[in-house]
């Protein structure tokens, strides 16, 4: 998922490098600033899509288990885990406590695909950004807010 960044030909080599050193090109203040701003937000996307994909596999366990406890009886045993035992709980119970987590859980998944949408956003200006910055257009000069 990684992309390649277009440095242009242009910018200046540094010389007279050690060994040690590899040759980089001199990058401008403001694009070194871009670029570092693209990668967090890169970094904080992934968290997110690992958070979600996390609650949408707890969400696909609160279904299956609902479901399951849709066909059982009310007569039945029912057992949930407490820690490392099982106890016996009333059906009606945990259907109720699967329910309320069935719906934090959809509420927690709305918000973190929001955040999501708005980091892939983000990157898209970004990139829009660097672009244009590495095709040597002028860098906006930046806006207080409330000027705009």
């Amino acid at each position: 998922m990684t992309e390649k960044r277009k440095v242009p030909k242009d910018f200046k080599v540094r010389e007279n490098v050690g060994d040690s050193e590899m040759s980089q090109p001199e990058l401008p203040p403001y694009l070194r600033e871009q670029l570092a701003r693209y990668d967090q937000i890169q970094q904080n996307l992934q968290a997110v899509l690992m958070q979600k994909q996390q609650v949408e596999m707890e969400l696909s366990e609160t279904e299956k288990a609902l479901e399951e406890l849709g066909k059982a009886v009310d007569s039945e045993a029912i057992y949930k885990f407490a820690g490392n035992l099982l106890v016996k709980v009333k059906k009606e119970d945990i259907v109720k406590e699967l329910n309320e987590k069935k719906e934090l859980g959809s509420t927690r998944k709305m918000v973190l695909a929001k955040q999501e949408s708005r980091f892939r956003e983000s990157l898209k200006e970004l990139q829009d950004k660097i672009d244009d910055a590495v095709k040597g257009k002028p860098v906006p000069a930046k806006t207080p807010p409330g000027d705009a």
